[in-house]
């Protein structure tokens, strides 16, 4: 069996870019943490909800990376002088991907009661028509 790609589509040109984000999102192994709500907040906006109980604002970081939104999460592991008889609560580590398309832009970040709000806008793209001239060869 061949594996279509939408290289094998002649009338879609200049969609490898596509294909490859397509390709390292289904790869990038986003696992379950933290877990997050995506909603649509007007018909050009967004907004994503991530569960981060227990961390700070200086423990994350938000950055855009070819086109792609990296939320990260890192705790500082302060158990080396407390004594624990029971942990149930781990300082653990986390990335979450979100793949932006073009025209989505990353708002403000707000982090509130352990959730961090991450909004997007979505630009309207301009209709544009355009005219080619045919020359005589």
């Amino acid at each position: 069996m061949t594996k279509l790609t939408l290289g094998s589509y002649p009338h879609m040109l200049g969609f490898e870019q596509l294909e490859r984000l397509l390709e390292r999102t289904a790869k990038s192994g986003n696992e379950g943490y933290p877990p997050f709500n995506i909603e649509q907040t007007s018909d050009h906006s967004y907004r994503i909800t991530l569960a981060v109980a227990g961390f700070r604002e200086e423990d994350l970081s938000i950055t855009v990376e070819d086109r792609q939104l990296v939320i990260r999460g890192r705790q500082q592991d302060d158990s080396a002088d407390r004594i624990f008889l029971h942990r149930g609560i781990a300082a653990r580590q986390f990335q979450r991907s979100f793949v932006l398309a073009d025209g989505v832009d990353v708002g403000e970040a707000v982090m509130e009661n352990g959730l961090l709000h991450v909004d997007l806008t979505r630009s309207r793209p301009e209709t544009v028509v355009q005219t080619i001239e045919i020359k005589k060869g």
